[in-house]
């Protein structure tokens, strides 16, 4: 009586039965290729021998620079590593990620060939962490350049009213709720933004002009956020060559003094769970947090 007890879940479920068994099977699945993942490549000093050219992935908004910054310093530390490619498919992002960036970019570029190689996008930001590079490449279609800054600032106030909300926060200064969406900004309040925005984009024609060698008037020039294309930038000194990532690859090689065979490292891996690539990446949470104001390269 007890084993056909046990038995009659399978008999009188089937179906459920065996959709249990292929959740099992997946899960030993994922499992097996994980360890396989880590016993192969998860341990990067076995890839220490040999020749290698480092490939910096920075794609999609810019909001954070971990992952980059700490992707371009184990490049640089690697001795097998000989040259570097920036590759860029970015329409910038937030100033601050962006600037670390750039400054690790430059501080490989005095240890290493670097060269950056743009795909179909490397406008503002992505073209500030591109132009610390030895040299530039970028596709004819790519659309790039893009120089300057912008900070998105909302005024709700006759919508809040409509639905009967009123702002009653306490500020212990005059320039605390500059910005804030329940009002519109006085004129004293919309010059202190300027002032803001226009010393971020002196940092950034500054930066651009210091990672090309060119004279900062004649980045200016260039820097009133228009974006350009690949050959209309190469045309005005932005970009060095065109072509796509196989002639950044060969350039790359060719400044480095690379001959022979050599093994592409590409980072930074992205740590996205199997649950978020499927669900996707918006959250309700995630698109009415943070703060009513960013400074951006975009």
């Amino acid at each position: 009586m007890e084993k056909t007890s046990q038995n009659k879940f399978s008999q009188r479920h089937p179906l459920l039965f065996g959709f249990m068994l292929i959740i099992a099977a997946v899960a030993i699945f994922m499992m097996a290729m994980a360890v396989f993942n880590l016993i192969f490549f998860g341990d990067k000093s076995k890839l220490r021998g040999g020749q290698k050219i480092g490939v910096v992935n920075v794609s999609g908004l810019i909001t954070d620079s971990r992952e980059l910054t700490e992707w371009i310093d184990e490049l640089e530390k690697n001795d097998s590593v000989k040259a570097v490619i920036i590759r860029i498919n970015s329409p910038g992002g937030v100033v601050g990620p962006s600037q670390e960036i750039y400054q690790a970019v430059r501080s490989l570029a005095q240890n290493r060939t670097v060269v950056a190689s743009m795909g179909a996008m490397a406008t503002s930001g992505g073209y500030y962490v591109a132009s610390p590079a030895h040299q530039i490449v970028a596709n004819p279609g790519t659309l790039t350049a893009n120089i300057g800054v912008k900070a998105n600032l909302t005024n709700m106030q006759e919508l809040l009213r409509k639905i009967g909300i009123e702002d009653q926060a306490i500020y212990s200064s005059e320039y605390k709720d500059a910005g804030t969406v329940t009002r519109p900004m006085t004129e004293k309040e919309r010059a202190y933004f300027q002032s803001l925005m226009d010393d971020l984009h002196d940092q950034f024609v500054q930066d651009v002009a210091a990672g090309r060698n060119m004279d900062v008037q004649e980045v200016a020039v260039l820097a009133d956020g228009r974006a350009l294309t690949g050959r209309q930038a190469f045309e005005v000194g932005l970009v060095d060559r065109l072509g796509g990532f196989n002639e950044a690859r060969n350039l790359v090689r060719e400044l480095a003094g690379i001959k022979g065979e050599v093994v592409l490292l590409e980072g930074p891996v992205q740590k996205v769970s199997l649950i978020r690539r499927v669900m996707g990446e918006f959250s309700l949470d995630n698109a009415l947090s943070g703060p009513r104001w960013v400074f951006s390269y975009e």
